[in-house]
């Protein structure tokens, strides 16, 4: 595989954790976020930035747009872009549902639908789940939006198995990102797992760099989580 990487939600968390890891491993890579990425510590000749919105849908066609016309193709998809609003019921559980689902499912298939064909064949589409997709007290919305993500991964990877083309999702627990101090999710505090610290962007990003590896050409239609023992 020699063609870019598209990675959404670039600019910090776990997206930029993931460019820089791409990079490492000597990839190219479509950086997509509404800010321009400032602290990437990499090449910057290795990453070009498209500045989209993914819960604008017009701002989701000229991403698209710009990449077909980019005309280089792609070596995978990595949709790390997200948000969380927490909310107990009777308290706004509803309260940002609609822009979830716009980032987190509706944006992963435009973008997956919209691409496929720029995509090459043994390529590697990874969707960032969450742990929360079970099921968390306080969480509904959000966990609603990330548990249709393996259905989506699933369904995409029988699909496109005849082209050896893998879709998989990670599904990190509390990792420490900036979003932990976003105040739409303060409502239900972190609380770290079991083995006593958050994880890093970078333990996150390190298991989507191995399965852009050819040990990896085999896994598929999984959702692989990190929780530090969350999930026990």
């Amino acid at each position: 595989m020699d063609r870019p990487v598209l990675v959404t939600g670039a600019s910090s968390g776990i997206g930029a954790a993931v460019v820089e890891r791409l990079v490492d491993d000597g990839r190219e890579v479509v950086a997509v976020s509404r800010r321009r990425p400032t602290a990437l510590g990499v090449d910057p000749d290795r990453v070009c930035w498209i500045g989209a919105d993914l819960a604008d849908a017009g701002s989701l066609e000229d991403l698209v747009a710009a990449v077909l016309a980019e005309g280089r193709g792609l070596d995978g998809i990595v949709h790390a872009a997200g948000l969380q609003h927490a909310a107990r019921l009777g308290a706004g559980a509803g309260a940002g549902l609609e822009q979830m689902w716009r980032v987190h499912v509706a944006a992963a298939m435009e973008l997956v639908d919209g691409l496929t064909d720029q995509i090459s064949d043994g390529g590697r589409i990874v969707l960032l789940g969450s742990r929360t997709q079970v099921g968390v007290a306080g969480k509904s919305g959000y966990a609603a939006t990330k548990a249709a993500l393996p259905a989506l991964a699933r369904s995409w990877a029988a699909e496109l198995a005849p082209r050896a083309i893998t879709v998989n999702v990670v599904a990190p627990g509390p990792t420490r990102t900036p979003m932990l101090d976003d105040p739409a999710r303060a409502a239900v505090p972190v609380q770290p797992p079991p083995l006593g610290r958050l994880i890093e962007p970078a333990e996150v990003a390190a298991l989507v760099g191995y399965l852009f590896r050819a040990e990896a050409a085999m896994i598929t239609g999984q959702t692989l989580t990190i929780c530090g023992g969350a999930s026990l």
